[in-house]
């Protein structure tokens, strides 16, 4: 009868780790009355999150307590750290804890700071050498001189962070694994320089000024957001041929790419021709946030387009913001003899029917032969039936295109 009723602890260890992984830590902590076995498996947890689910923050001398008793009867290694309270205020509790866990290998270092100023690292958070996964949010970063980077880092995400120019550019380059980067919400420094032989994902959103990639030839998936408009003096390549030819040299291999907010006014700063130099073969996905009102754009996503011959997925976000009048005129070359040959879905949202929309419409379904399914989405249901009159009305390169109509 002893063995039926207490199976649970005949498990393996792995498997009670397991279970106890997924566990809330204040219910995996009361696990240690069920049994004398289970008195200890509490205090050799791998995972340690303290979020909203372990306690209200709101009594912080509570929450504190509980991350110290925790900590103080730990008696295993860390492979994971997560604080993370809306509740819970920067304290200097805080420099306590990592100072614990810069002696024990942590793989997985996560701060959620959600309420006051940037919280300032602790210099000690640099010596945690064995990490492969660091997210820091509102942050100041600082490291100490003897810094020489994270050899074993292969996931950075930072969001709501002050570091300087010359410490991100560090950062970014003495982590020779990094395969992911997540940068958003930033101040401190302009140029976003990348130099990262392993990356292979890339997401930013922020105000800068540039971007420049070196060393990126394994980097597939890129999103960009450029939260503040380009002023006309934006920075463009040494040779003058263009930010969008300058970035796309630098992007061999990208095969998704998603251009955010105001950055396709980014790509229209300098001289383009009708095409790229040499043609994104491995693109397949593109999402483009875009002001059909400004000529610029309009043709910088055209270019682009024409210089994707592996392009099968396509997403347009029209910014109603920058939608005044709806004057602009939509001109390509005629005899573009059908640039999209393997574009299969369309995606178009947000537009408010004006001519440069509907010429860019027909446009891509006059030049698609393989198009597949075509979504369209207007800003107002004001647009709606005169919309679908004119989509009606278009040629269709591809006999099997399905256009299909959504309700705003």
């Amino acid at each position: 009868m002893e063995i039926e009723l207490d199976r649970l602890s005949n498990l393996p260890c792995h498997i009670i780790d397991q279970i106890l992984s997924h566990l809330p830590i204040k219910e995996a902590v009361r696990t240690s009355v069920l049994s004398t076995q289970w008195r200890h498996k509490s205090a050799m947890l791998g995972h340690l999150v303290f979020d909203h689910q372990c306690v209200s923050a709101r009594n912080q001398t509570t929450f504190v307590n509980i991350v110290d008793h925790v900590l103080l009867l730990h008696t295993g290694p860390v492979h994971k750290f997560k604080l993370s309270n809306r509740d819970f205020p920067a304290t200097t509790d805080i420099d306590r804890w990592i100072l614990y866990l810069s002696r024990s290998s942590v793989k997985e270092f996560i701060l959620e700071i959600w309420k006051g100023p940037r919280f300032t690292m602790p210099s000690c958070l640099f010596s945690l050498q064995e990490m492969t996964h660091l997210e820091l949010f509102n942050c100041l970063l600082k490291p100490p001189s003897t810094f020489k980077g994270f050899r074993s880092l292969k996931s950075l995400d930072i969001q709501h962070v002050t570091l300087a120019q010359d410490v991100f550019e560090n950062l970014i380059v003495r982590c020779p694994l990094l395969e992911k980067l997540t940068v958003m919400n930033f101040d401190g420094f302009t140029d976003l320089n990348i130099d990262a032989p392993n990356l292979r994902l890339f997401d930013v959103g922020g105000a800068f000024e540039d971007v420049n990639f070196v060393n990126t030839l394994n980097l597939a998936v890129v999103s960009i957001a450029l939260y503040e408009h380009v002023c006309s003096h934006q920075r463009q390549s040494a040779r003058n041929s263009g930010n969008l030819v300058k970035f796309f040299a630098q992007l061999p291999h990208v095969q998704r790419l998603e251009i955010q907010s105001h950055f396709l006014k980014y790509l229209a700063a300098g001289v383009v021709s009708g095409k790229l130099p040499k043609p994104c073969l491995d693109l397949n996905f593109l999402s483009i946030r875009i002001n059909f009102s400004d000529w610029e754009e309009v043709l910088t996503a055209v270019f682009l387009l024409r210089s994707s011959p592996s392009l099968q997925e396509l997403e347009i976000l029209v910014r109603p913001e920058d939608q005044p009048g709806g004057k602009t005129k939509f001109w390509v070359d005629d005899n573009c003899n059908g640039p999209f040959a393997q574009l299969r879905l369309v995606k178009i949202t947000g537009i408010s029917s004006i001519k440069s929309e509907v010429d860019f419409i027909r446009f891509l379904l006059s030049n698609s032969p393989m198009l597949e399914k075509m979504s369209v989405k207007p800003a107002s249901v004001n647009y709606g039936w005169e919309l679908v009159k004119k989509l009606l009305r278009f040629k269709r390169a591809s006999a099997n295109a399905e256009i299909i109509y959504l309700d705003p």
